[in-house]
């Protein structure tokens, strides 16, 4: 049995009991593979809309990136805006733009309907801007998310000063439809409602091969074998070898966090008031959060793996004790880091692999909000739509050229980020 990560997130949801192994053959209409939140909200939309639907997943529920992240709800793209998702994808753009704004409202609508315990807020999700170039083009989005009718907001300096508590900014935007979360225990509960509307959920059930027989296809595990008319693969970037070149066909970016021990309440009483998640609009982005016990979450990249483990936490305690303020920030309490998926054009994607079997990829920095939306689209595929007549833009196979240097890029090209971000502070401060 595979043991759950140290997250900071396992250590404080409400616990779940492990859902058995498969054993044997069963049959459904739609099997998923993978248990974060791409698996959970299809299984659980597909079991809502009548169909049968069979889940395995490798390890534990929320064992991957679904339960290594920073718990921010952000209902955007990670790198573009509505009028760019428009121009590259036309109608469907319009469509994806769409999906896009209401996710943070499908998050915490299926929180409240479904009664889950995951520290839930919706407190709004804010954007400052660290220099005036920052600044343009916070006001240029959030027009245009503005004119999609969603509760956004410019902010002056001022502003983002008594939001956030930290008098570093020019200003930003607020994008009060998201908030904050515990991922653990989102991810249980939504475990929880798939299980009660009919879904039949395995872990420890690794699918260990795939391939199609007549009409249907057909799934292994180490102890069991799954029959079902169509098949999604919701591993994102924990996408394995089950189906070849589906690894090559995005950028796996090693995220860390960590979170503090609590802050006493006496200290820095200004510092996020309302409870808002804080993303900067920096190239190498400063995070931060509280959690429900007043402890500080940030997270950053590295750019040399060997020895990131124990060295990456303790520089990103100190750069959020330089950024904040905060020379008595309490120790380090908690440390992990994960894989995100990141496509080249930094949406929403699904790859048509086969008749009958698709892969999504939806998280971009944004997993939370934009799995849990791509879960309720792919349920409309498993009913039978075609993947033309959904939102989330759908191609064939495509390896990303010299993908075993380019998937190093991200992390490779940090220092480079790092050093265009000093030069935006030198800008502004001349």
């Amino acid at each position: 049995m595979s043991a759950e990560p140290a997250t900071l997130w396992h250590a404080t949801a409400p616990a779940l009991a492990t859902f058995p192994a498969l054993s044997g053959p069963v049959e459904a209409d739609l099997l998923v593979v993978g248990g974060g939140f791409a698996g959970l909200s299809t299984a659980l939309h597909v079991a809502e809309a009548g169909l049968s639907v069979v889940l395995l997943e490798a390890h534990r529920i929320a064992w991957g990136a679904s339960g290594r992240n920073a718990g921010f709800v952000v209902p955007n793209f990670a790198k573009v805006d509505p009028d760019d998702v428009r121009r590259m994808l036309g109608q469907k753009g319009e469509r994806l733009v769409g999906m896009a704004a209401g996710s943070g409202d499908l998050v915490f609508d299926l929180i409240r309907r479904h009664g889950i315990d995951c520290d839930a807020l919706q407190s709004g999700w804010i954007q400052p801007s660290h220099s005036p170039g920052a600044l343009a083009r916070a006001q240029s989005r959030m027009r245009q998310w503005a004119a999609l009718g969603r509760p956004v907001e410019l902010l002056n300096r001022a502003g983002v000063t008594a939001l956030t508590g930290a008098d570093r900014w020019l200003g930003g935007w607020i994008d009060r439809s998201g908030g904050t979360i515990n991922p653990v225990g989102y991810a249980r509960g939504l475990a929880r409602a798939a299980r009660s509307a009919g879904a039949i959920l395995h872990e420890n059930s690794p699918a260990t091969g795939l391939w199609r027989e007549g009409g249907d296809w057909l799934a292994t595990t180490p102890g069991g074998i799954v029959r079902a008319r169509r098949v999604v693969l919701a591993t994102n970037a924990y996408a394995g070898r089950l189906w070849p070149g589906l690894a090559q066909g995005f950028f796996p970016l090693r995220v860390f966090q960590i979170g503090t021990a609590p802050l006493p309440a006496a200290m820095a009483p200004d510092l996020l008031p309302g409870r808002q998640a804080v993303s900067d609009s920096r190239r190498n982005l400063f995070t931060f959060r509280f959690d429900r016990d007043r402890r500080l979450i940030t997270g950053g990249m590295h750019i040399l793996s060997p020895g990131a483990e124990m060295r990456i936490p303790q520089a990103i305690h100190r750069r959020m004790a330089r950024e904040l303020g905060l020379r008595d920030l309490p120790p380090l309490a908690f440390a992990w880091s994960g894989l995100a998926s990141v496509m080249p054009d930094y949406l929403p994607r699904l790859v048509d692999l086969a008749p009958g079997l698709v892969a999504g990829f939806a998280c971009n920095g944004r997993g939370i909000a934009m799995t849990t939306a791509m879960g309720r689209e792919l349920a409309l595929w498993a009913g039978g739509a075609a993947l033309s007549d959904i939102a989330i833009p759908a191609a064939r196979p495509k390896a990303i050229p010299y993908h075993g240097l380019a998937r190093l890029a991200p992390n490779a090209l940090l220092p480079v980020s790092m050093v265009r971000d000093a030069f935006d502070l030198r800008q502004r401060r001349g």
